[in-house]
């Protein structure tokens, strides 16, 4: 059976996984282990994403990414590719490292995002490389040290999880801390490694048995969540295959649209990036940050930034923004002549 295509446009939150062949050990040395995470550093610099959550394991490693303006794929690539060609020359090795491409599955944020930070976080506790949290919080190969301020790492997003328990700092590790003792027992997480709804419920032949036909929540390995979220994932990706193909022909960019978008609202365009709160320059944002996120695959904190608005504000004016558009126009109207 064919490959399925891999879901990755910008702003998808991915659980990416790869193992090294044969399932053989991926870092053999403290020396290892510091140019992988070098290399992390470097990539991340080259092509900007957001990781919340990593564990480097003997023979595999595990990340919590939300995807960049360019997808994780290149960031992904470079990593890998780059990591291999320093192993083998170390270790006086020639081949592939890695079992086939990594794996990447993509997760609805709401019911998973704090659950897979747990359950990549608690790897080498499951794995018994460690003997209990307190180990944990020193273990110097995941991102868990990090989270407790025990550890600096640049490129890790700490205050993108550490804020979901409070806004106070102290507090808020706290409750971070008690979140990973909670779910100390756990133990392996199926749920949690692609199709969810399906494992959920007993596999694909219970889904496909327990629902009457026009009832049954839509399903893809590649994805981690409802019924719901994969037909919207997969949608998007079906979007925004066709019209990438066609902005990036015609040349198309957010500030194009920002100026078609001014001069219908009868706004100055330079507004649009500026803390103007007319209700013409937020109708007019609000369109552009719908356009943005839902067409041109820019992330709703991109698009917050751009319009000097803050995330909250921005994921309201993009709900609002959906509304001054007729969907199955919006197509046709991004698109020149």
């Amino acid at each position: 059976m064919p490959r399925q295509a891999r879901l990755d446009f910008p702003g998808l939150l991915h659980h990416v996984i790869a193992r090294g062949i044969e399932r053989r050990p991926i870092f053999n040395s403290p020396t290892d282990y510091a140019d992988f995470l070098s290399r992390i550093e470097i990539n991340y610099s080259r092509y900007p994403c957001q990781i919340y959550a990593w564990a480097l394991m003997p023979n595999h490693f595990h990340l919590l990414v939300r995807s960049g303006e360019n997808g994780i794929f290149p960031f992904m690539k470079r990593l890998m590719t780059g990591y291999a060609v320093g192993f083998n020359h170390r270790h006086k090795r020639a081949g592939h490292l890695f079992q086939n491409r990594y794996k990447s599955i993509v997760c609805e944020e709401g019911p998973y995002f704090l659950e897979l930070i747990r359950y990549i976080h608690l790897n080498p506790y499951r794995a018994k490389m460690v003997n209990n949290l307190e180990e944990l919080s020193t273990f110097p190969y995941t991102g868990h040290p990090v989270l407790l301020g025990k550890k600096s790492c640049s490129w890790q997003n700490q205050d993108g999880v550490l804020s979901l328990f409070s806004r106070i700092s102290s507090e808020a590790i706290r409750g971070y801390f008690q979140f990973m003792k909670d779910g100390e027992n756990q133990g392996s997480r199926p749920d949690l490694m692609g199709g969810g709804l399906i494992r959920s419920q007993g596999g694909v032949r219970a889904v496909l048995s327990n629902n009457q036909p026009g009832n049954r929540e839509a399903y893809d390995s590649r994805i981690l969540g409802s019924g719901e979220f994969v037909e919207g994932v997969l949608r998007r990706a079906e979007k925004e295959m066709e019209l990438e193909y066609e902005l990036k022909r015609k040349g198309v960019g957010i500030q194009d649209i920002a100026k078609k978008i001014a001069k219908e609202e009868g706004v100055d365009e330079a507004d649009l990036y500026r803390r103007v709160r007319t209700e013409a320059v937020s109708r007019a944002k609000a369109r552009l940050i719908h356009v943005g996120v839902e067409y041109l695959g820019r992330t709703n904190r991109e698009m917050a930034l751009l319009t000097r608005m803050s995330d909250p504000s921005a994921s309201e004016a993009r709900r609002k923004g959906a509304g001054y558009f007729r969907e199955n126009e919006v197509a046709g109207w991004l698109l020149p002549n």
